[in-house]
């Protein structure tokens, strides 16, 4: 079940300050009921338009209890009903205008907890978008996308297309730029991920290549848990590292 603050209804905006949250304590809330729900699909789905969550001036999102719930809405739509994106933020326009608007029948296959899962019969999944999508995700030029892509820092699949997590590289490529990074100093970075999930690999490959599907399954999940470790492990470090370097 969705945990929610107590109080009144949310609108929507930040305006009730107090009641406004990051989006790590979103996912907090939503990983009772959604448990394979991550951040990047949280940032997918505010790309796609199902959400508008307010921004602070420094640009870190801010979360209303409304935003909340109208997250779990869509989630539910996909888990239950297997819709596609498109159906659900029609279906959510005309509940808005007031609307009696009955769920569409679903259909499709996936597993609507992925980010990249968006079933729509002969669409392109929402495991790849555009260039042109990821232009507008990330409001970076031309230009720039083809200086991330020399670098290596953002790739393009053969047809062009890219992968969702492409949006959140983008963008904070461009929010390290901001401070004077250009992407040939973020070589090292992507160097030392590259690293980190050769480690991971390591450790799942076996499980990957066993015949039992629930032990298929199980390394995928070990690969996410081991992921996130890994992430944190390298927050504290760079944490530690400055501190040091500041005494």
């Amino acid at each position: 079940m969705l945990r929610t603050p107590t109080g009144g209804a949310g609108n929507g905006t930040a305006a009730a300050g107090e009641r406004a949250m990051s989006i790590g304590t979103v996912l907090l809330q939503l990983r009772d009921e959604f448990p394979e729900v991550t951040i990047s699909k949280i940032r997918f789905l505010e790309a796609e338009g199902l959400i508008e969550p307010q921004r602070t001036p420094s640009g870190y999102r801010k979360f209303s209890p409304a935003d909340v719930e109208r997250l779990a809405q869509v989630l539910r739509m996909q888990r239950d009903h297997y819709l596609p994106l498109k159906v659900i933020r029609e279906h959510l326009e005309a509940l808005a205008r007031g609307e009696q608007a009955a769920l569409p029948p679903g259909g499709g296959q996936g597993d609507p907890a992925d980010p990249r899962w968006d079933q729509e019969p002969g669409a392109a999944t929402a495991a790849r978008i555009g260039r042109s999508e990821l232009l507008a995700a990330t409001e970076a030029t031309e230009e720039q996308l083809d200086e991330w892509e020399s670098y290596g820092l953002i790739v393009p699949a053969a047809g062009g297309s890219y992968d969702a997590e492409a949006v959140t590289v983008a963008r904070l490529v461009a929010d390290l730029g901001r401070f004077g990074l250009e992407p040939r100093h973020l070589r090292a970075v992507k160097a030392a991920a590259e690293r980190e999930a050769g480690l991971v690999e390591q450790v799942v490959a076996p499980l990957r290549r066993h015949r039992n599907p629930q032990t298929r399954a199980h390394a995928e999940a070990t690969a996410k848990e081991l992921a996130e470790l890994s992430v944190r492990l390298h927050a504290a470090l760079v944490q530690t590292a400055l501190k040091v370097s500041f005494h």
